[in-house]
């Protein structure tokens, strides 16, 4: 690995400037929201440039310069290649088994995305089924899932292009290769085969312009998708549908998501609406502050794992024939010490992947809920399984900060792991450590954390760190390997991931605790782990930066507007920033229930009370900011990052040269997903060097 100069005095970090970009044209909007009076100065840059060449323009004139700043940083050569062996290191994805044999995920290391193998056989030599590398030769096209029937004849799976996520549905023979004439379009994902193996059930836009117009529909190989029949339709934009059959093909099971705390659950006889098309709903669970997922069914029963009245997770037994909640039985009781996380069966057994303490753990039960121990784990890490109701084989994916994935074969009978594959790494990790510390929230709440560094640390007060963060959606950040903090590591570099509230770490209790109008409680607990690192010696505000995406976007620029005298720089990821309007736009309302809108008066006093746009003061000295946006993104509108920006560009008391506000917007790109590997390796080179500079790590090269 080439070194990288590591600190960088201060009076040669001063020297390196960003390029300058001019003021932005300020076109003020004023409107009243709720008796608030709100002027934006930037309602003009809310437009998309394929429908503004003005927007258009304004941005080449940013990205030039952010270009042009990133590419002068002096330690950027020696990062590029630090970071390419890793980046290269290539990937295996977790089996899926068929009667044919195993279908998984694997990608050299220099491939742009993965190749879907298949192997007859556990020790079988391996085939290359489907590779969309050869479909597109500048690597915009990404599979973007894919899964095959059971029989092992059939594959079907999704591609897009330049990260637009807007799935288009092909078939492929597994024997074969041969793609089937079958094409669906309208950001189709498969909601399951029938057992016949030749039809499936699927999930689409019925307006690919209409991102609230998805539908169920069923659809049989060789027919026209025009005439596919529609199971189901949305209805409400923040309510989302998702139907299809149990593995015997016997029922439909559908739910009714109304955000990512609560869903109803409904069950009808499959035979019934294939002949006539009357769909016999019996509704399990309606209107209830609670998640009902389901499992599958056997014979007569449906399971599911069930939030309501157990926030940690509990798996119960429904019978089709007496579904009265009084009637449902409890399978596997809720655990005070552990989150479920998902259920899968094997044969003759259930699992249960737990979440212990933000770390995996395993748990075997008959399929009446009798214990019968777990399957242990490498170490304290990331863990998923892969089983099939009929067999009693499975599959064991494991990473952590410090472990590469391995995945394992093995029985669920008789748990022992055994290498299948697993990926070599260029050096040796046992000289970084991983430690899982708690910083203390305002409110007296215990907010976990991941460090990750050197093992011979000093802790003085002086290492660069960068902490990153999400807290919302009942996601769960938990320790998995990320092999472009390693020339971060390498160099003294302290990497620190939070598990704030909002997040799943500790069941639907904590999610709630940190979203709509708790969302300041995710603020506080961030704050609260970045002083906790400063007061504990890992580092100080010159040389913490921080970092998030997306929802952990909006995350980083309430943390720059509420706290800018704590953190040295911020890497701003495909954010939601402008929090009275983000409903409006692309796929937003489907958010309305983790964060409010707007519409709401009540709702609009928190967000507008943390809305990172709305709080940005002249004359105040903000973190450096590296702001970035996907042009062809589906989720997020890239009118956040450059509103944000443009605002911060002119109210700023920052020197622009040294602490500058760049923004980025990738013009290949959506939200993240499906980059080829040569803008992977470019954003994280931007990234880090950023970072570096701010943190005074790039200073020269040797």
């Amino acid at each position: 690995m080439q070194p990288l100069t590591l600190l960088c005095a201060t009076p040669i970090c001063t020297m390196l400037a960003a390029t300058p970009v001019p003021p932005t044209k300020e076109a003020p909007v004023v409107e009243t929201v709720h008796g608030v009076t709100i002027t934006d100065e930037y309602r003009w840059l809310e437009a998309l440039e394929k429908d503004s060449p003005e927007v258009a323009a304004w941005t080449t004139t940013q990205i030039d310069a952010t270009r042009a700043t990133l590419n002068a940083l002096p330690c950027r050569s020696a990062l590029t290649s630090a970071l390419e062996p890793w980046m290269t290191l290539g990937s295996i994805g977790l089996p899926t088994m068929t009667d044919a044999g195993i279908v998984y995920r694997q990608r050299s290391g220099t491939q742009n995305q993965p190749v879907v193998m298949f192997r007859a056989s556990l020790t079988g030599p391996a085939r290359a089924l489907l590779d969309v590398n050869a479909m597109d030769a500048k690597g915009l096209t990404s599979l973007d899932w894919s899964q095959p029937n059971e029989q092992g004849t059939l594959l079907a799976f999704g591609t897009s292009r330049q990260g637009s996520e807007m799935s288009e549905l092909h078939v492929v023979e597994i024997a074969s290769g041969k793609i089937l004439a079958d094409t669906i379009s309208g950001k189709v994902s498969l909601s399951g085969w029938m057992p016949d193996g030749k039809s499936f059930f699927y999930s689409g836009l019925r307006d690919a312009k209409d991102p609230y117009s998805r539908e169920t529909r069923y659809h049989i190989l060789g027919t026209d998708p025009a005439t596919d029949k529609v199971l189901e339709k949305q209805t409400t934009p923040s309510e989302i549908p998702s139907s299809g059959p149990s593995t015997d093909g016997k029922w439909i099971i559908g739910t009714l998501s109304k955000g990512w705390q609560a869903n109803d659950l409904w069950i009808a006889p499959m035979d019934a609406w294939l002949q006539t098309g009357e769909l016999n709903k019996t509704v399990l669970a309606e209107g209830l502050d609670g998640r009902f997922e389901p499992i599958d069914t056997v014979g007569d029963t449906l399971f599911i794992t069930m939030s309501f009245g157990t926030p940690k997770g509990s798996v119960m037994a429904i019978s089709v024939h007496h579904p009265e909640r009084a009637a449902w039985k409890s399978v596997i009781a809720e655990r005070a010490d552990m989150v479920m996380d998902r259920v899968s069966f094997a044969k003759d057994t259930i699992v249960v992947t737990y979440s212990q303490d933000v770390c995996t753990r395993f748990e075997r039960f008959t399929m009446d809920g009798k214990p019968q121990g777990s399957i242990d784990l490498p170490g304290l890490g990331t863990a998923s399984i892969s089983t099939d109701v009929k067999r009693s084989d499975a599959f064991v994916q494991f990473t952590s900060y410090d472990a590469a994935p391995t995945i394992f074969s093995t029985n669920v009978h008789h748990p022992a792991l055994a290498v299948w594959e697993q990926m070599a790494t260029p050096t040796d990790l046992s000289k970084y450590v991983v430690e899982q510390k708690r910083a203390t929230s305002p409110d007296g709440t215990q907010v976990p954390m991941f460090l990750v560094h050197k093992r011979d640390l000093v802790l003085d007060g002086d290492n660069p760190t960068l902490l990153y963060a999400y807290g919302g959606f009942n996601v769960s950040l938990t320790p998995t390997f990320n092999p472009t903090i390693v020339p971060w590591l390498e160099q003294g570099g302290v990497y620190v991931v939070a598990n704030l509230r909002g997040g799943g770490e500790y069941g639907e209790e904590w999610h709630a605790a940190g979203m709509q109008a708790n969302k300041q409680n995710v603020f506080d607990d961030f704050y609260a782990c970045a002083e906790w690192l400063i007061k504990n010696k890992y580092t100080q505000t010159a040389r913490l930066a921080i970092e998030g995406g997306s929802n952990g976007g909006l995350l980083m620029g309430v943390a720059a507007t509420q706290r800018p005298d704590l953190f040295s720089a911020a890497i701003v990821a495909v954010p939601l920033l402008d929090m009275v309007r983000y409903h409006q736009f692309l796929i937003a309302r489907y958010w309305v229930p983790e964060y409010g809108s707007s519409e709401d008066a009540t709702a609009f006093k928190t967000l507008h009370a943390y809305s990172p746009y709305h709080h940005i003061k002249a004359g105040t000295k903000y973190p450096a900011l590296l702001i970035t946006a996907g042009e062809n993104d589906s989720r997020v509108h890239p009118l956040h990052a450059r509103k944000f920006a443009a605002k911060l560009q002119r109210d700023a008391a920052n020197d622009p040269a040294a602490e500058p506000i760049l923004l980025w917007v990738d013009r290949d790109a959506g939200h993240g997903q499906g980059k080829p590997l040569a803008l992977r390796i470019r954003d994280e080179v931007d990234q880090w060097s950023f970072v570096m500079w701010q943190t005074g790590m790039c200073g020269g090269e040797d």
